[in-house]
């Protein structure tokens, strides 16, 4: 299994403790509103078999769906290429 792709996702079933990923945040106050956020991989704090994503002094489970970035660059790009897409 390859851990990233050519467009900088990561398999998220191949992430690390201690990896940096980036992802794009939804705002739950604001839905219209994504920020692109810095998270890292840490050990699940209920499940020793398992690992979460640290993100905004919060622990969350890493979903299939969840994509994960490589780079902030990675994430903007992806960002931008969906935005174009639902602009046409």
């Amino acid at each position: 299994m390859e851990r990233k792709n050519s467009m900088g996702v990561i398999n998220a079933k191949e992430v690390q403790v201690g990896d940096e990923v980036f992802v794009i945040y939804n705002n739950p106050h604001v839905p219209t509103v994504s920020n692109i956020r810095a998270a890292e991989i840490v050990p699940h704090p209920k499940d020793p078999n398992a690992v979460a994503l640290f993100l905004n002094d919060t622990f969350h489970t890493i979903e299939d769906d969840d994509a994960l970035f490589t780079s902030e660059a990675s994430a903007e790009k992806a960002y931008s290429d969906y935005m174009d897409n639902q602009m046409t």
